[in-house]
Protein backbone atom coordinates (compact mmCIF):
# COMPACT_ATOMS: atom_id res chain seq x y z
CA UNK A 1 0.00 0.00 0.00
CA UNK A 2 1.64 3.41 -1.21
CA UNK A 3 1.94 6.60 1.61
CA UNK A 4 -1.02 8.37 1.92
CA UNK A 5 0.36 12.30 1.12
CA UNK A 6 -1.48 15.56 0.85
CA UNK A 7 -1.91 15.44 -2.65
CA UNK A 8 -4.22 12.16 -2.24
CA UNK A 9 -6.49 14.65 -0.34
CA UNK A 10 -9.63 16.73 -1.84
CA UNK A 11 -10.16 19.63 -0.52
CA UNK A 12 -13.37 18.63 1.34
CA UNK A 13 -11.49 15.20 2.16
CA UNK A 14 -8.64 17.40 3.46
CA UNK A 15 -11.04 20.08 5.54
CA UNK A 16 -12.34 17.01 7.17
CA UNK A 17 -9.17 15.35 8.17
CA UNK A 18 -8.46 18.78 10.10
CA UNK A 19 -11.62 19.02 11.46
CA UNK A 20 -11.05 15.99 12.87
CA UNK A 21 -7.90 16.68 14.27
CA UNK A 22 -9.60 19.79 15.84
CA UNK A 23 -11.80 17.87 17.51
CA UNK A 24 -9.04 15.51 18.84
CA UNK A 25 -7.08 18.17 19.89
CA UNK A 26 -9.50 19.61 22.02
CA UNK A 27 -10.74 15.89 23.83
CA UNK A 28 -7.19 15.86 24.92
CA UNK A 29 -6.04 18.95 26.25
CA UNK A 30 -9.27 19.33 28.09
CA UNK A 31 -8.69 18.93 31.64
CA UNK A 32 -11.08 17.17 33.91
CA UNK A 33 -12.62 20.37 35.14
CA UNK A 34 -12.69 21.58 31.51
CA UNK A 35 -14.30 18.41 30.21
CA UNK A 36 -17.43 19.26 31.77
CA UNK A 37 -17.93 22.27 29.50
CA UNK A 38 -19.28 20.88 26.47
CA UNK A 39 -19.40 24.31 24.88
CA UNK A 40 -15.74 24.18 22.93
CA UNK A 41 -14.33 22.93 19.73
CA UNK A 42 -14.85 23.30 16.57
CA UNK A 43 -17.69 25.56 15.77
CA UNK A 44 -19.41 23.93 12.44
CA UNK A 45 -20.14 25.64 9.86
CA UNK A 46 -17.77 28.74 11.43
CA UNK A 47 -20.20 31.15 12.70
CA UNK A 48 -20.74 34.35 11.25
CA UNK A 49 -21.29 37.78 13.24
CA UNK A 50 -23.43 41.11 12.52
CA UNK A 51 -21.55 44.61 12.33
CA UNK A 52 -20.03 45.36 16.05
CA UNK A 53 -18.50 48.88 16.66
CA UNK A 54 -15.54 49.12 18.58
CA UNK A 55 -13.78 51.74 20.90
CA UNK A 56 -9.96 50.54 20.74
CA UNK A 57 -7.24 51.56 23.03
CA UNK A 58 -5.61 53.77 20.77
CA UNK A 59 -8.94 55.65 20.48
CA UNK A 60 -10.03 54.71 17.21
CA UNK A 61 -13.23 52.89 16.39
CA UNK A 62 -12.89 49.51 13.80
CA UNK A 63 -15.81 46.86 13.83
CA UNK A 64 -15.15 43.55 14.46
CA UNK A 65 -14.87 42.47 11.19
CA UNK A 66 -12.53 45.16 9.56
CA UNK A 67 -10.09 43.71 12.81
CA UNK A 68 -10.83 39.70 12.20
CA UNK A 69 -10.94 40.15 8.76
CA UNK A 70 -7.36 38.52 6.85
CA UNK A 71 -6.11 37.55 10.13
CA UNK A 72 -6.74 34.16 12.22
CA UNK A 73 -7.21 35.73 15.60
CA UNK A 74 -7.68 34.72 19.40
CA UNK A 75 -10.79 36.58 20.87
CA UNK A 76 -11.25 36.39 24.43
CA UNK A 77 -13.56 38.30 26.98
CA UNK A 78 -12.08 40.70 29.43
CA UNK A 79 -12.49 43.68 31.31
CA UNK A 80 -10.17 45.52 33.32
CA UNK A 81 -11.49 46.01 36.99
CA UNK A 82 -11.39 42.15 37.35
CA UNK A 83 -9.52 40.68 40.03
CA UNK A 84 -10.03 37.17 39.43
CA UNK A 85 -9.85 35.41 36.34
CA UNK A 86 -8.96 38.42 33.70
CA UNK A 87 -5.50 38.89 34.93
CA UNK A 88 -4.81 35.15 34.46
CA UNK A 89 -6.33 35.74 31.06
CA UNK A 90 -3.96 38.69 30.43
CA UNK A 91 -1.11 36.60 31.16
CA UNK A 92 -2.06 33.58 28.92
CA UNK A 93 -2.14 36.30 26.28
CA UNK A 94 1.30 37.35 26.97
CA UNK A 95 1.85 33.88 26.78
CA UNK A 96 1.10 33.41 23.27
CA UNK A 97 2.69 36.43 22.52
CA UNK A 98 6.12 35.04 24.06
CA UNK A 99 5.92 32.62 21.20
CA UNK A 100 4.87 34.81 18.30
CA UNK A 101 7.20 32.42 16.22
CA UNK A 102 4.95 29.29 16.30
CA UNK A 103 1.54 31.56 15.76
CA UNK A 104 0.24 31.52 12.38
CA UNK A 105 1.37 34.37 9.50
CA UNK A 106 -0.48 37.01 10.15
CA UNK A 107 -2.08 35.80 13.78
CA UNK A 108 -3.49 38.44 15.96
CA UNK A 109 -5.13 38.66 19.83
CA UNK A 110 -7.90 40.94 20.43
CA UNK A 111 -9.20 41.44 23.82
CA UNK A 112 -12.95 42.30 24.16
CA UNK A 113 -14.11 44.20 27.79
CA UNK A 114 -17.47 43.48 28.51
CA UNK A 115 -17.32 46.46 31.40
CA UNK A 116 -19.27 48.54 28.68
CA UNK A 117 -19.41 51.91 30.55
CA UNK A 118 -16.55 51.64 32.67
CA UNK A 119 -13.79 50.98 30.27
CA UNK A 120 -12.81 53.37 27.59
CA UNK A 121 -9.31 53.41 25.65
CA UNK A 122 -7.10 55.18 28.52
CA UNK A 123 -8.13 51.70 30.56
CA UNK A 124 -7.61 49.07 27.98
CA UNK A 125 -4.28 50.72 27.21
CA UNK A 126 -3.32 50.51 30.43
CA UNK A 127 -4.50 46.82 30.69
CA UNK A 128 -2.30 46.13 27.62
CA UNK A 129 0.35 48.18 28.85
CA UNK A 130 0.25 46.01 32.07
CA UNK A 131 1.05 42.51 30.12
CA UNK A 132 3.77 44.29 27.70
CA UNK A 133 1.11 44.04 24.41
CA UNK A 134 2.61 44.20 21.50
CA UNK A 135 -0.03 46.25 20.17
CA UNK A 136 0.85 46.09 16.22
CA UNK A 137 -0.87 42.34 16.77
CA UNK A 138 -2.36 42.37 20.37
CA UNK A 139 -5.51 45.07 20.36
CA UNK A 140 -7.93 45.61 23.05
CA UNK A 141 -11.53 47.23 22.22
CA UNK A 142 -15.13 47.68 24.04
CA UNK A 143 -18.25 47.41 22.19
CA UNK A 144 -21.53 49.36 23.30
CA UNK A 145 -23.50 48.23 25.89
CA UNK A 146 -26.66 46.66 23.33
CA UNK A 147 -24.20 45.49 21.13
CA UNK A 148 -21.88 44.00 23.82
CA UNK A 149 -24.22 42.03 25.03
CA UNK A 150 -25.61 40.45 22.24
CA UNK A 151 -21.94 39.42 21.13
CA UNK A 152 -21.35 38.00 24.35
CA UNK A 153 -24.76 35.83 23.94
CA UNK A 154 -23.87 34.34 19.91
CA UNK A 155 -20.22 33.59 21.54
CA UNK A 156 -22.11 31.63 24.50
CA UNK A 157 -19.64 32.78 26.59
CA UNK A 158 -21.82 34.04 29.56
CA UNK A 159 -20.81 32.26 33.51
CA UNK A 160 -22.07 32.38 36.92
CA UNK A 161 -19.89 34.47 38.95
CA UNK A 162 -18.51 38.28 39.25
CA UNK A 163 -16.43 37.63 36.19
CA UNK A 164 -19.96 36.85 33.93
CA UNK A 165 -17.76 35.45 31.51
CA UNK A 166 -16.17 32.28 30.09
CA UNK A 167 -12.18 31.82 30.34
CA UNK A 168 -12.58 30.80 26.63
CA UNK A 169 -10.03 31.92 24.02
CA UNK A 170 -12.62 32.20 20.99
CA UNK A 171 -10.47 31.24 17.28
CA UNK A 172 -11.99 33.38 14.38
CA UNK A 173 -10.66 32.61 11.01
CA UNK A 174 -9.30 35.01 8.03
CA UNK A 175 -13.09 35.33 7.05
CA UNK A 176 -13.63 36.57 10.24
CA UNK A 177 -16.22 33.76 11.18
CA UNK A 178 -15.64 31.82 14.87
CA UNK A 179 -14.54 28.64 13.95
CA UNK A 180 -12.95 27.22 17.40
CA UNK A 181 -13.68 27.23 20.97
CA UNK A 182 -11.15 26.46 23.53
CA UNK A 183 -11.99 24.90 27.04
CA UNK A 184 -11.52 27.46 30.13
CA UNK A 185 -8.17 28.88 30.71
CA UNK A 186 -6.21 27.35 28.23
CA UNK A 187 -2.51 27.14 28.46
CA UNK A 188 -0.60 29.36 25.75
CA UNK A 189 0.65 26.48 23.81
CA UNK A 190 -3.13 25.06 23.34
CA UNK A 191 -4.57 28.16 22.26
CA UNK A 192 -1.34 28.55 19.56
CA UNK A 193 -2.21 25.01 18.53
CA UNK A 194 -5.98 25.99 17.94
CA UNK A 195 -5.08 29.21 15.41
CA UNK A 196 -2.75 26.76 13.22
CA UNK A 197 -5.27 24.13 12.96
CA UNK A 198 -7.79 26.99 11.90
CA UNK A 199 -5.35 28.31 9.57
CA UNK A 200 -4.77 24.95 7.84
CA UNK A 201 -8.70 25.02 7.67
CA UNK A 202 -9.02 27.62 5.96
Amino acid sequence: MSPITQTNFSKGSRRQWLLAGLAAWACASASPLAQAHTNMGPVQPPLGFPPLPLKLSNGASATLAALLEGHITAVQLMFTGCSAVCPIQGALFAGVQQQWSKVPEKGRLLSVSIDFLGDGPQQLQQWLSRFHADTARWQAGVPSATQGEHFIDQLQGRASGPDRHTGQVFIFNRKAKLAFKTVDLPAPHEVISAMRLVSLAT
